[in-house]
C-alpha cells in the first residue's frame, strides 16, 4: 500500500467532497465563474436511483443561468398542480400554474428525478472541461492558516488535496461534518414511510401531484413524465412489517388498493425509510462549508429537499467566486451561513410540523383527517388562495419568495413587505425578459424606467455590468430606483435616482459599495 505521507498532492481554490445534486451544482457555478476546483465522490458514478423528484421554480431559474435548461425542460414530466383527495374522492386542486405566471419564467412544477438532474450537471462540467474524480473516499482533513488538506482513498491509492476551501457536500452522513465536528441535531420521525416508483397506476388524477387522506392513512404521489408513471408514498404501519421487520410490497399494493382504490402493475424502485429533520449547528467551519443534506434534511413534503442544497450550492459558489475572482474580502463568506441556515431552519421546522399533524395517531388527528377534511376541504382549497394570495403560495412552495438580510439592521415592516432589497429580482416579462441579464452570474445595475445615462455611469463608476428596462408592469421594480443585482440573482441594494448627489462626479450609492465591499 502507498506512503500516505508520500502520496500526490493536487493544488485548487475549492474542494467540493461529493457528487450528488449540490455538489455537482457547485461545481457548475464555480467552473462557469473561472474559480479553479476539484469535485470527488466515494462512488463510482452519478446515482442511479430517482430519489428527490421534484424541481422548483427557483432552481430552474439557476438551471436557466447555466444554460442547462433546455436540457431539463426536454426531459421532464410536469405536474399542473396539486389534488386534495379524502381516499378517491376529488376535493379540490390548486392550479400553481396559473399563480406562477407572473412570478417566474418557469410557474410549472417540474417533475425530473434526482438520477437525471445528476446526469445533467455531470454533462454540463464535463462541456466546461472538468470531470468529477468518483472512487476517491474522504479519510482526512487537517486544516491549516491558509488552506485545507483533504486524504482520499482513491482507486490507486491515497490521493492529497490542498484547497483554500473545501465543501462538504457529501449527504446526511457527511464525512466533512464529522470530522469537524460540528453537531447535527434534531429528530427521527417515530413512523417508517415506503416508497415505490410505479409503473402502470391507476386510481391516480394523471398529471397532478395527489395529495390523499384517510381517517388513519396518508398517500402522496406524484407524477413521473409517462402515462401511469408515479412516485407514491405512504405511511408504514408496524403491523405491515414481518417479524424481520420487512415490508412486503404485495402488502403495500393491497393497502392502497383498498384505503384509497390506487393500484399498479410494477414498480422501479421500492424502499422503506425514516424521516429526520436535522439541520447543522453551523454551515461553516473555518474554511469548510456545508451544503445540502449534509447541512440540513427534512421531510420531502413539497418537495423542497433537492431544491434548497441547489439554491445553497449557487449562494455559497457565487461568494467564493466573489472572493476568489472578484477580489472581495472573506468576510463575503460570512454571508453564506447567515442567509441559508435560517431558510434551512424555518424549512425543517414547516416541514417536521406538517408531516407531524397529517401522520400523527391522536384522536384530534384522526378527526381532522377524517372528519374536518372530507366536510371542510373544498370550500378550504377555494379559499386558500384568496387568503394567502395564489401567486403568494405559490412563491413559498417554488422558493421564490426566500430574503436574505443585506444590511445589519433590520427593515421596518413597510419596507419588509414592499422593498425587493434581499430577495430575488422580481421578474419582468418582455424580449428580453430582465431575468436574461442574469445569465451572465455578474454583479450588475440596474433600472427600470430610470435614466438610462444615470444607470450606466453608475455601473461605470463601479466596474459592474448595467441593464435598463421599460417601467415594469407589475410595478414592484420602481421607475424612480436604480438597483445593484448580485450574481446569484438576489437585489443587494437599490438607490433613489432622485438623489442629488449621484450626479456628482465619481459618487456612487453608498449602500452599493457597502455590498460590493464584501
Amino acid at each position: 500500500m502507498a506512503d500516505p505521507e508520500t502520496a500526490p498532492t493536487l493544488q485548487t481554490d475549492v474542494l467540493i467532497v461529493g457528487a450528488g445534486p449540490s455538489g455537482l451544482m457547485a461545481a457548475n457555478v464555480l467552473a462557469k465563474l473561472s474559480v479553479d476546483a476539484i469535485i470527488a465522490d466515494g462512488k463510482d458514478g452519478p446515482t442511479r436511483e430517482s430519489r428527490a423528484l421534484v424541481v422548483q421554480a427557483r432552481s430552474m431559474e439557476i438551471y436557466d443561468q447555466l444554460g442547462l435548461v433546455d436540457r431539463v425542460l426536454a426531459e421532464r414530466g410536469v405536474a399542473l398542480g396539486a389534488v386534495l383527495c379524502f381516499r378517491h374522492r376529488v376535493l379540490g386542486e390548486v392550479p400553481f400554474v396559473r399563480f406562477g405566471e407572473s412570478t417566474t419564467p418557469f410557474p410549472d412544477i417540474t417533475v425530473l428525478e434526482q438520477s437525471r438532474n445528476e446526469r445533467i450537471l455531470v454533462d454540463g462540467l464535463a462541456a466546461r472541461g472538468r470531470d468529477v474524480r468518483w472512487r476517491h473516499r474522504l479519510v482526512g482533513l487537517e486544516p491549516h492558516a491558509a488552506s485545507v488538506v483533504a486524504r482520499f482513498e482513491g482507486p490507486d491509492g491515497p490521493v492529497r488535496v490542498e484547497a483554500r476551501y473545501v465543501v462538504g457536500a457529501d449527504g446526511a452522513r457527511s464525512a466533512v461534518r464529522e470530522l469537524r465536528g460540528i453537531p447535527f441535531d434534531g429528530v427521527t420521525n417515530q413512523h417508517t414511510f415506503f416508497v415505490a416508483d410505479a409503473i402502470g397506476a391507476t386510481g391516480l388524477v394523471e398529471g397532478r401531484v395527489n395529495i390523499r387522506m384517510a381517517p388513519d392513512d396518508l398517500l402522496l404521489s406524484f407524477p413521473m413524465g409517462e402515462p401511469g408513471h408515479a412516485r407514491i408514498i405512504g405511511v408504514v404501519r408496524d403491523a405491515d412489517l414481518t417479524e424481520g421487520g420487512e415490508l412486503p410490497e404485495a402488502l403495500v399494493r393491497s393497502r392502497i388498493a383498498r384505503g384509497f382504490t390506487v393500484g399498479y402493475r410494477s414498480s422501479t424502485w421500492f424502499a422503506t425509510y425514516r424521516l429526520h429533520h436535522r439541520v447543522a449547528a453551523r454551515f461553516r467551519d473555518g474554511r469548510c462549508f456545508l451544503v445540502g443534506d449534509a447541512a440540513h434534511i427534512h421531510s420531502p413534503v413539497g418537495g423542497q429537499g433537492m431544491n434548497t442544497g441547489l439554491q445553497d450550492a449557487h449562494d455559497l459558489a457565487c461568494a467564493l467566486a466573489d472572493v476568489l475572482v472578484g477580489g472581495m474580502p472573506q468576510r463575503r463568506l460570512d454571508r453564506y451561513e447567515a442567509e441559508r441556515r435560517p431558510v434551512a431552519r424555518r424549512l425543517v421546522a414547516t416541514t417536521d410540523r406538517l408531516f407531524g399533524v397529517v401522520t400523527s395517531e391522536s384522536g384530534l388527528s384522526h378527526f381532522i383527517r377524517g372528519r374536518a377534511i372530507p366536510a371542510m376541504g373544498p370550500l378550504a382549497i377555494r379559499l386558500l388562495p384568496l387568503l394567502i394570495g395564489g401567486p403568494r403560495l405559490f412563491g413559498f412552495l417554488s422558493q421564490t419568495r426566500i430574503r436574505y438580510r443585506m444590511s445589519p439592521t433590520p427593515p421596518s415592516r413597510s419596507q419588509a413587505r414592499d422593498d425587493v432589497v434581499g430577495k430575488r429580482l422580481p421578474y419582468a416579462s418582455g424580449d428580453p425578459s430582465n431575468f436574461d441579464a442574469l445569465r451572465s452570474m455578474r454583479w450588475q445595475v440596474h433600472g427600470y424606467g430610470a435614466p438610462a445615462s444615470l444607470v450606466a455611469s453608475v455601473a461605470g463608476r463601479l466596474g459592474v455590468e448595467h441593464h435598463v428596462f421599460p417601467p415594469d408592469a407589475h410595478g414592484r421594480l420602481r421607475a424612480d430606483r436604480i438597483y445593484l443585482v448580485r450574481p446569484d440573482g438576489f437585489v443587494a441594494a437599490e438607490a433613489s435616482v432622485a438623489a442629488g448627489r449621484m450626479a456628482r462626479p465619481g459618487a456612487v450609492p453608498a449602500r452599493f459599495r457597502e455590498q460590493l465591499d464584501g
